[in-house]
C-alpha cells in the first residue's frame, strides 16, 4: 500500500491549497519516498532538466557555428556573437591572467544559469501535470536553480576552481603561505587565525553564490505557484506582471553568478 505522500503524488488534482503548494515544491527523488533534504538523495527532475537544457545549448551553439558566414551574419549568429563579446569583455575587465579557460567557463556558467532560470517562466502546471497524467511520476520540478542541490553543486565546483587558480597563480607553496599569513601577517602565532579566516572566506563565497541564486529563484517559483491558486480569470493580471518583472531577474542572476565567479578566480590568481 502506498503511503500518504505517494498517494498525493499520483493524484493529479490537488484537494487543497497546501497540498498543491507542497506538490509543486517537491522534487522527484531517488530512492522514492526519501526525505527532500537528504544530501544523498538524487533529484531526478533537476538532473533530467539540466541534461536536456545542456544538450539543447550544445546543439544550438553547434548549429550556429556550422552556419557562420564571413559576409552578412544572420540573426542567430549576431545573437551568439553579441553574447560571446559581452562575456569576453566582462572577463577582460576583471581577470588579468590567462583567459583561455576562464572565458569559456564564464560563458558556460552564464548560459547554463540563464537556461535554468528561464524555466521559471514556464507555467507552473504544464510540465508537472503532463508528467502526472503520464503516470511516470507524481512530482516533477522544472527549475533547477530553485533546487538548492543544483546551486550548491555549481558553487562547490567554483570553489574547487578558486583553489586551483590559487595554486596556479601563486604555486602550491605560495598559496599555502598566503593561507597561513594573510591578512594578519606572517607571525607564527597568527597562522591559525589566518587559516581559519581564509577557510571561512572560502566557505562564505561558496554559500553566498549558491544561496543567492537559490533564494531568488525559489521565491519567484513560490510566487508563481501562489498566483496559480487564484481563480483562472484573474491569474493573468498578477501572473503577467510578475513574469514581466521576473524577465529582469532571470538574466540578472545569471550575470551575477558569472561575474562573482570571475572576480573570485581573479582574486585567487593574483598575488596579494
Amino acid at each position: 500500500m502506498p503511503g500518504a505522500e505517494e498517494a498525493a503524488a499520483y493524484s493529479c488534482q490537488m484537494p487543497s491549497a497546501d497540498a498543491y503548494v507542497v506538490h509543486h515544491i517537491t522534487n522527484l527523488r531517488l530512492p522514492k519516498g526519501s526525505d527532500q533534504m537528504d544530501p544523498w538523495v538524487i533529484h531526478l527532475d533537476t538532473m533530467i532538466v539540466s541534461w536536456v537544457l545542456g544538450i539543447f545549448l550544445l546543439t544550438f551553439l553547434i548549429m550556429v557555428a556550422r552556419r557562420v558566414t564571413a559576409g552578412i551574419p544572420g540573426g542567430l549568429q549576431n545573437f551568439v556573437e553579441l553574447l560571446v563579446d559581452f562575456v569576453d569583455n566582462s572577463v577582460k575587465e576583471t581577470f588579468h591572467g590567462p583567459r583561455n579557460f576562464v572565458g569559456p567557463l564564464a560563458l558556460t556558467i552564464f548560459c547554463v544559469v540563464l537556461l535554468w532560470n528561464l524555466m521559471d517562466l514556464v507555467p507552473v502546471d504544464w510540465v508537472p501535470y503532463a508528467v502526472c497524467q503520464s503516470g511516470l511520476a507524481g512530482y516533477f520540478r522544472i527549475v533547477p536553480s530553485a533546487d538548492i542541490n543544483a546551486t550548491f553543486g555549481l558553487s562547490i565546483t567554483v570553489l574547487g576552481l578558486i583553489m586551483l587558480y590559487g595554486v596556479k597563480g601563486k604555486g602550491l607553496v605560495g598559496y599555502g603561505k598566503e593561507l597561513l599569513t594573510h591578512p594578519f601577517g606572517a607571525n607564527p602565532l597568527l597562522w591559525i587565525p589566518n587559516l581559519v579566516l581564509n577557510v571561512v572566506e572560502l566557505v562564505s563565497k561558496t554559500v553566498s553564490l549558491a544561496m543567492r541564486l537559490f533564494g531568488n529563484l525559489y521565491a519567484a517559483e513560490l510566487i508563481f505557484i501562489l498566483i496559480a491558486l487564484l481563480p483562472w480569470w484573474i491569474q493573468f493580471i498578477p501572473g503577467g506582471a510578475w513574469a514581466i518583472f521576473h524577465i529582469l531577474v532571470v538574466p540578472l542572476q545569471a550575470f551575477l553568478f558569472m561575474t562573482l565567479t570571475i572576480v573570485y578566480l581573479s582574486l585567487a590568481y593574483e598575488k596579494h
